[in-house]
């Protein structure tokens, strides 16, 4: 018996259809798709309409353009391989006004998106008067030496915060400038909108994208949302080794992990936190034939579940799906939707995808 990754593609496309609707959209899938796997993902997109993608990660661009020869793919973060954007017709962010004068001249023929920083201070231009000098810059040059700027773009760093007026700072900070600087360059690509400002404000008006991620993966961004906005077709599940018994006062697991108040029985599972699960999640319920149970401690690769007498050696151990959710847990405080995701370890666990008329493994 072996611990699992499973997620069925047939509710995979169908979420990802009924989440963008008509809307355009840019899927996000840096990081491997949110590691579900970039050439499923990219397959799966497609199959749903969506032609348009980013990611962080140069390797993983080059990547999609081969799996999708005609899509628009958006690099979001700098890289100095002029050459390979041009090769693969990779769209890359342009992040400062540092860094077009130290590879202005290498950046001929190479189509950017101007990024603005915004409150998330991740990366991006301080201003929107800084843009602008670029966007003169680059006109003054011969045609054959200038860039591309096809793109403008920012991210929002407070959307799915409710309590304080940050998200309405910030976006209110991006509109204005956005309308400022539209007057001086026609922009082909705007977008700024992640999962959670998408729920909230839906496509922004003069945007021709919302850059979505989380929400298309079967997670909600913040917690307010009904379940049914998107739907979790990966099930993460494991199996009973053999159930146990021990006598109140007895512990199980490393150094008195659990010490029973009465008598219990513990079902010994075959997973663990060296297949991903957080400490975190271990202090949660699992599900084991329709019913939760809740795990008493975590081991590397194993853990136990106290249970009942309809438990037995052999049964399913459910982790995670659309009953028992990743975002469930993420407003519980376990990690974010993307940290419980990023942990499964994909070389312990066994990878399948099932209603699939094409084998990933």
């Amino acid at each position: 018996m072996t611990a699992r990754w499973t997620v069925d593609r047939t509710k995979f496309v169908e979420n990802v259809k009924s989440v963008k609707s008509n809307t355009p959209v840019m899927a996000v899938v840096k990081n491997n798709a949110y590691h579900y796997g970039l050439e499923f993902a990219i397959d799966a997109f497609l199959q749903a309409g969506i032609t348009t993608f980013s990611t962080t990660n140069l390797n993983e661009a080059i990547l999609i353009r081969k799996i999708a020869p005609e899509a628009t793919i958006f690099l979001m973060n700098p890289v100095t391989q002029f050459n390979d954007l041009r090769q693969y017709d990779i769209q890359m962010t342009l992040p400062s006004l540092a860094f077009y004068h130290k590879y202005q001249t290498e950046l001929d023929g190479i189509s950017v998106h101007l990024e603005y920083e915004n409150l998330l201070h991740r990366s991006g231009f301080k201003t929107f008067e800084e843009m602008k000098a670029v966007i003169d810059d680059n006109n003054q040059l011969p045609v054959h030496l200038q860039m591309n700027i096809n793109g403008i773009w920012t991210h929002f760093g407070y959307a799915d915060e409710f309590d304080v007026t940050e998200y309405e700072n910030e976006k209110e900070a991006w509109l204005k400038g956005l309308k400022w600087i539209s007057e001086y360059h026609a922009f082909e690509m705007i977008h700024s909108q992640n999962s959670a400002s998408f729920m909230r404000d839906s496509l922004f008006d003069d945007h021709t994208h919302v850059r979505i991620g989380i929400i298309l993966y079967g997670s909600r961004p913040y917690a307010s949302l009904d379940e049914s906005v998107t739907h979790q077709s990966l099930t993460v599940s494991a199996n009973v080794i053999q159930v146990r018994n021990i006598s109140k006062g007895e512990s199980a697991g490393y150094s008195f992990a659990f010490t029973a108040e009465k008598e219990t029985k513990l079902a010994v599972v075959d997973i663990g936190y060296g297949d991903g699960i957080l400490r975190t999640r271990s202090k949660h319920d699992c599900i084991i034939k329709g019913k939760r149970h809740p795990i008493r401690a975590l081991m590397m690769s194993h853990m136990f579940v106290e249970v009942d007498d309809t438990v037995q050696a052999g049964d399913e151990v459910i982790l995670y799906s659309n009953e028992i959710r990743i975002d469930a847990f993420t407003f519980k405080g376990v990690g974010a939707n993307s940290e419980q995701l990023s942990a499964l370890n994909h070389h312990s666990l066994k990878k399948e995808y099932i209603n699939d008329i094409n084998v990933y493994q």
